[in-house]
C-alpha cells in the first residue's frame, strides 16, 4: 500500500448518520467527495441510539445533497450508548464509554475487513488502535484538554502517516505539544456547490420561508451551542427593531432556551432545525449572514471552521463576524465585516453599518464569491489526497532508509 497513489479510503467518524449537528452534514459530504475521487470509499459512522429516521424517499446521501453520481458505502458502527439517558450534568461519563467503545470497534473493523485501504479517521483513538498500520491519517477538529488523552493523541499521531488539522490554531496547538510541523496538514471545512446553484432569487426565497418581502434581514444558520455566539445575537436585535432576525438551526432544547430568551422580541424569528436542503433558502433571503462566536472557549476563538462561512461563501452573502484568530484564518476584511466578540452593542453597530451601506455589502459579496471555488469539498478532497500521496511516498523512503 505504501508509496502507491490511494484508491481505497476508510472514512472513520464518530457521528450519529443523519442527526441535527452540522459533523453529520461535513461527514457525509466529505465523503462523498472522496467517493467521487476514488474506486472505493467507505464510512464508518457510529450506530447510536434514537438517531432521527429519514424522510420518507431519502437515502442519507440525497438528505445531504449529495450529488447523485458515485457514492460512498456507509455502515454503522455498534457502541455503548446511553447518553442521552443521562442528564446533561451527568453526560461526560457515558460520553467517554460511547467514544470508547465506537473507536475500538471501527477499529476492529478496519483491521478485519480492509486491510489494503487508507484509513482517515476522526477518532483519535481509533488512530492509536490501530498504531503501526500503515495508511492512517488523523483528522482533528479540536485538540483534547484532559492529560490522558493528550497522551493518547501523541501516541497515535507518533505513527499516523500525517495528521489533517481542521484550522490553524489546532495546528499551532499540534505543535506546541510536540508533533512534527511537516506531518500536519490544515483543511477546512467547505461547501457542496450543488446545494447553492439551484438556489432561488432574494423575492421567491423570502416568499417561501414567509418572511417579508421588503425588510433588512440577517440570517444566522447553525448550532445554537453556547459559544456559537447566538444568545449575543439576540440582544444585538434589541436595539435594532427595524431590522429582522432569522435564526435556523439548533437541537430542541438549545432552541426552546433561545426562544424563551427573545421572547417579546417581534423581529426576532427562531426557526429551529432544517434540513439541509432549507439552508440556501435562508442565505438566499438574507441581505446579511451573521457569525457571532464567543471569545471563549478555545473551540470557538482557535479550533472552528464553520460550515456557514463556506456556504455564505457559495451564496455571495455578505457576513458580519466576530474577530477571532479562527474566523480570520478564513476571512479578511475584504470579506467580512469584523466586530468585538461577546458584545452585542458592537455586533449591533457592525450589522447596522453593513445594512446601510450598499456599495459595501456588493464589495464583500463580490469578495466572498470569488473565493467559493477553493473551498468546494472536491477542491478540498484534491488537495487532501495529494498530500496523502506525498506523505506515503515519504513514508516508504523512510522504511527503506531504515532498512
Amino acid at each position: 500500500m505504501s508509496g502507491e497513489r490511494v484508491t481505497e479510503l476508510v472514512l472513520v467518524a464518530n457521528a450519529r448518520m443523519p442527526s441535527e449537528r452540522a459533523q453529520s452534514l461535513q461527514v457525509a459530504q466529505a465523503a462523498a467527495a472522496f467517493a467521487r475521487k476514488l474506486e472505493r470509499v467507505t464510512l464508518l459512522y457510529a450506530d447510536r441510539r434514537d438517531t432521527p429516521a429519514l424522510p420518507a424517499g431519502e437515502d442519507l446521501w440525497s438528505y445531504y445533497s449529495v450529488p447523485a453520481q458515485v457514492r460512498p458505502q456507509a455502515r454503522g458502527v455498534p457502541c455503548s450508548d446511553w447518553i442521552d439517558r443521562a442528564p446533561r450534568a451527568l453526560q461526560y461519563l457515558p460520553a467517554r464509554l460511547q467514544e470508547l467503545t465506537f473507536a475500538r470497534n471501527a477499529a476492529r473493523i478496519v483491521r478485519r475487513e480492509f486491510a489494503d485501504a487508507v484509513v482517515l479517521t476522526r477518532e483519535l483513538e481509533t488512530a492509536r488502535a490501530l498504531r503501526g498500520r500503515p495508511g492512517v491519517f488523523l483528522e482533528l477538529h479540536r485538540v483534547p484538554g484532559g492529560r490522558l488523552r493528550r497522551r493518547w493523541l501523541l501516541a497515535a499521531a507518533e505513527t499516523a502517516a500525517g495528521t489533517l488539522a481542521i484550522s490553524g490554531g489546532v495546528r499551532a496547538d499540534l505543535v506546541a505539544l510536540g508533533l512534527c510541523e511537516d506531518a500536519i496538514r490544515v483543511e477546512h471545512d467547505a461547501f457542496e456547490p450543488g446545494r447553492f446553484d439551484a438556489a432561488p432569487g432574494r423575492a421567491d426565497a423570502r416568499r417561501e420561508l414567509e418572511l417579508p418581502a421588503d425588510a433588512k434581514i440577517v440570517v444566522y444558520t447553525g448550532g445554537l451551542l453556547a459559544w456559537k455566539g447566538v444568545d449575543v445575537l439576540v440582544e444585538a436585535a434589541r436595539g435594532l427593531p427595524e431590522v429582522q432576525f432569522a435564526i435556523a438551526g439548533g437541537m430542541d432544547a438549545d432552541v426552546a432556551r433561545l426562544r424563551a430568551r427573545a421572547r417579546g422580541l417581534a423581529n426576532v424569528r427562531i426557526d429551529g432545525f432544517q434540513p439541509p436542503a432549507r439552508v440556501a433558502l435562508y442565505l438566499a433571503a438574507a441581505n446579511v449572514g451573521v457569525v457571532p462566536n464567543r471569545s471563549r472557549p478555545a473551540i470557538s476563538a482557535r479550533y472552528t471552521s464553520p460550515l456557514k462561512v463556506f456556504e455564505a461563501m457559495a451564496a455571495g452573502l455578505p457576513l458580519v463576524a466576530s474577530d477571532l484568530p479562527s474566523l480570520r484564518a478564513i476571512l479578511s476584511d475584504e470579506e467580512a465585516v469584523f466586530v468585538a466578540p461577546d458584545e452585542p452593542g458592537a455586533l449591533a453597530a457592525g450589522l447596522t453599518r453593513l445594512l446601510g451601506d450598499d456599495g459595501l455589502r456588493e464589495r464583500l459579496a463580490g469578495a466572498m464569491r470569488a473565493r467559493a471555488a477553493e473551498h468546494t469539498w472536491d477542491a478540498r478532497t484534491e488537495r487532501i489526497l495529494h498530500w496523502m500521496d506525498e506523505r506515503r511516498a515519504a513514508s516508504t523512503v523512510r522504511v527503506r532508509a531504515r532498512a
